[in-house]
C-alpha cells in the first residue's frame, strides 16, 4: 500500500449515484484529506446512477481527470468510496496518478493519531484487511507465470502472492490475539466499576462536534485532580481515538465515570468498525449516552443520523441518550443554555451551560436514587464515615441517640442503610 505524503497536490472526486447527501460527502472527503496534510488543488463529479465496475468512473471522466492532474500539479486522486482492487489499478492506468479511495485516506489518518498501544493494534488490523484483498502479483517483481499446470509449476509470482497473504493473515491473527488480551483487562475495569455500582456516561457523536472540549469542561469543574486528568482536543478530525475513562465527582459528593469515545464519520469503513468495536465498549456499557451534535454546521442532521447508524451498526442500542447540541455560541442570535427534554443547547466553553448539561446528567443516571434520614449510633462511626465518603450527605446533626444524617443513595446503599433508617 502507498504511503501517503504529506502536503502532496490531491484532486477528490465521487459519483453522486443519486445519493441524497452527496454535496456534504463531498465536502467531507476535502476536509479529510486536509486534515491528512494534503492540498486540495481540484474536484471532479460525475453524475451517474452507479460506479463502473472496471473503472468506476466513464471513460471520458477519466480523461478530464487527467487533464485536471497535469494542469494543477497533482500527484494523486481520491475518489469518495472503497474501491476494488481492479477499479484502483484501472484507474491509475487511466489518469497517470497514484490513486486513493477513502477507506485508505481514514485509515492512513487514523493510523497518523494512533497513540495508545490498543488504538496502534486496532488501526494496523484495520489497515492489513484492507490490503489483503489489494494484493496483486504486479506489485512484486516475481510476477511471471510459468508455463504448464498444477501447483508445482506455478509462477513465482503467483508463489509470492500466497506467501504474502499467509503472513498478512498470521499478522492479523497475533494482533487480534493482543487485542483481546488488552480487553480481558479492559473487561475487568469495568467489571469492578459495576460492582461498585458507579456510573457510566459516554460522549459519543460525530468527529470534531466538540466532545473532548466537553469532557474537559466538566473535568475542570468536577474531577479531583483537573490538571492531570484532561483529554487530548484540538479543532480537526479525529484528534483523539482513543477512549478516555475520568471519574468526576459532584459537590453533594456522588460519583460517576465519564468516557470520551473515537468520533465517527460518513462510510466509516468496516474494518475499523470491527476493530474498534472493542474501544467503543466504553459506550456499549454506559448508563447514558451523550450525543454531541456540532449545532454551528449546517450539515448537522446528516451527522447525527450517521451517529446513529453507526452506534446501530456495532450494537448500541436502547440506552438511555441526551441530544447535546453543542457550539452554539458559533450560531448567531441563538440563545445557551436552553434544556427542553432531553435536549440541551450550550456550549462546551460556557460555565453556565455545563452546570446545565452536569442537572440533565444527574437527572438520569441518578433517578433511582433516593433520600431518607439516618440515624447511626456514636459508636457506629464506620457507618457514618461511610456514608459520608460514599452517599449524598445533605445535612448532618448530632442528637441524644447518635448521628442522624439526610442523604441520598443507590439501591444498593439504601439495602445496606436499611438497618439506620428512620421516619423523615
Amino acid at each position: 500500500m502507498d504511503v501517503l505524503q504529506p502536503n502532496e497536490k490531491v484532486i477528490v472526486s465521487g459519483i453522486s449515484r443519486m445519493q441524497e447527501n452527496f454535496d456534504y460527502s463531498m465536502t467531507e472527503l476535502k476536509n479529510l484529506a486536509a486534515a491528512n496534510n494534503y492540498d486540495v488543488v481540484g474536484e471532479i463529479r460525475q453524475n451517474l446512477d452507479r460506479s463502473l465496475a472496471g473503472t468506476y468512473f466513464g471513460a471520458g471522466k477519466l480523461d478530464e481527470i487527467k487533464e485536471l492532474a497535469l494542469a494543477n500539479d497533482a500527484t494523486r486522486l481520491i475518489v469518495n468510496d472503497e474501491l476494488s482492487p481492479s477499479q484502483l489499478r484501472n484507474i491509475e492506468k487511466g489518469v497517470g496518478v497514484k490513486v486513493s479511495d477513502r477507506t485508505q485516506l481514514i485509515l492512513d489518518i487514523f493510523a497518523t493519531r494512533a497513540r495508545s498501544k490498543t488504538a496502534i493494534t486496532q488501526v494496523e488490523i484495520a489497515q492489513l484487511q484492507y490490503a489483503l484483498p489489494r494484493l496483486h502479483p504486479s506489485a512484486n517483481k516475481l510476477d511471471q507465470q510459468g508455463g504448464g499446470g498444477g501447483l508445482a509449476n506455478r509462477g513465482a509470482g503467483e508463489t509470492k502472492l500466497e506467501m504474502d497473504r499467509r503472513v498478512l493473515n498470521k499478522r492479523i491473527a497475533k494482533l487480534r490475539r493482543d487485542l483481546k488480551e488488552a480487553d480481558v483487562g479492559a473487561e475487568v475495569r469495568r467489571a469492578k466499576r459495576e460492582e461498585n455500582r458507579i456510573p457510566v456516561v459516554a460522549l459519543v457523536g460525530y468527529t470534531n462536534a466538540g466532545k473532548s472540549t466537553t469532557m474537559n469542561g466538566l473535568l475542570e469543574r468536577y474531577a479531583d485532580h483537573p490538571e492531570t486528568k484532561t483529554v487530548f482536543e484540538k479543532d480537526m478530525l479525529f484528534a483523539t481515538l482513543d477512549t478516555s475513562v475520568r471519574q468526576l465527582t459532584l459537590p453533594d459528593n456522588r460519583k460517576f465515570l465519564l468516557s470520551d469515545t473515537v468520533g465517527f464519520v460518513s462510510k466509516l469503513p468496516h474494518q475499523l468498525v470491527d476493530s474498534f468495536k472493542a474501544t467503543l465498549a466504553e459506550a456499549a456499557n454506559a448508563d447514558l449516552l451523550i450525543q454531541v451534535v456540532d449545532y454551528a454546521d449546517p450539515h448537522y442532521p446528516e451527522m447525527m443520523a450517521i451517529t446513529e447508524k453507526t452506534l446501530k451498526d456495532i450494537g448500541i442500542e436502547n440506552i438511555p441518550m441526551i441530544m447535546a447540541y453543542n457550539k452554539a455560541d458559533l450560531r448567531e442570535g441563538t440563545l445557551f443554555p436552553q434544556v427542553d427534554g432531553d435536549n440541551i443547547v450550550y456550549s462546551a466553553r460556557d460555565d453556565k451551560s455545563l452546570a446545565a448539561l452536569i442537572e440533565l446528567i444527574t437527572k438520569h443516571i441518578y433517578a433511582d436514587h433516593e433520600t431518607h434520614t439516618y440515624l447511626v449510633p456514636f459508636d457506629q462511626g464506620q457507618i457514618v464515615d461511610y456514608m459520608q465518603r460514599e452517599t449524598a450527605v445533605a445535612s448532618t446533626d448530632y442528637v441524644e441517640a447518635g448521628t442522624k444524617l439526610v442523604a441520598t443513595v443507590d439501591p444498593i446503599q439504601a439495602g445496606k442503610l436499611k438497618k439506620y433508617q428512620v421516619a423523615d
